[in-house]
């Protein structure tokens, strides 16, 4: 009976361990207290992602002091931490400030165009950022040209695994498997698809923006994927340069 009773005592707290709350709310504006649909909420502790509904309301997996990140186009991104009290009492209002965001003049520069296939093809502005697959590894590398420096860099990348990304992958390795995680998560997948202004990746990982870029430029991808890719493009780049890294350090 004793030994039923132990098991059974195992079992519940295993159960426990492993069973997860959820947290729900309403986010609103706090200006005049309307839902907002379409919010944004990214639990970073856990990496998991959630939409709020046409009336504002969200639901989300969650424990006790998770923190969440909400964002939204137009709004300030803020964070806000689970307690007792709310997974206790049920639904909070979240409320968001909009920003004031000031636009500057764009210039456009039409391009004139000749009828003359050879003069035109000069006067327009043609990207070309090749990719350079080595075996073994699980992506290319992105040189920005086909010249010999483009190689010569890719080359620089492979062996010098050292001088590259050892200073910040090296000393994170725990937060760096939240690659993984967020590629797996459909609804962070889908908010990233969205966003170009990075925010959202600097919040789920241990990086700034200098820091981000510097590693991809280091893993050779230009400046020009750099400044015209989505968040979720910048995700995978990101994971694949981390999957490298780890097979070097493995060889």
């Amino acid at each position: 009976m004793k030994k039923f009773l132990f098991t059974f005592l195992l079992l519940f707290l295993a159960f426990q361990a492993f069973s997860q709350d959820v947290v729900s709310g309403t986010v609103m504006n706090a200006a005049d207290d309307k839902p907002i649909e379409k919010v944004h909420i990214v639990n970073l502790n856990q990496v998991k992602g959630a939409v709020s509904e046409e009336d504002g309301s969200f639901k989300l997996q969650a424990t006790v002091n998770d923190t969440l990140y909400f964002s939204y186009l137009g709004f300030r991104p803020i964070k806000v931490r689970v307690t007792n009290d709310w997974l206790k009492y049920g639904s909070v209002k979240v409320k968001m400030t909009e920003l004031g965001i000031a636009l500057e003049e764009v210039v456009l520069k039409p391009v004139t165009l000749t009828g003359y296939l050879e003069i035109d093809a000069r006067n327009i502005p043609i990207y070309e950022n090749n990719r350079y697959s080595i075996s073994g590894l699980n992506a290319g590398y992105e040189g920005g040209d086909n010249s010999a420096s483009a190689v010569s860099r890719t080359l620089g990348a492979i062996f010098n695994p050292a001088d590259l990304m050892h200073n910040i992958f090296g000393k994170k390795p725990r937060q760096m498997r939240k690659l993984r995680q967020m590629k797996e998560d459909d609804e962070i997948r889908n908010l990233l698809r969205n966003k170009f202004d990075r925010e959202t990746l600097i919040a789920l990982l241990p990086l700034n923006e200098v820091e981000l870029n510097e590693i991809l430029q280091r893993c050779s991808y230009s400046k020009d994927f750099l400044r015209s890719a989505n968040d979720l493009q910048i995700l995978d780049a990101l994971s694949g340069c981390y999957e490298e890294y780890r097979v070097l350090q493995r060889n």
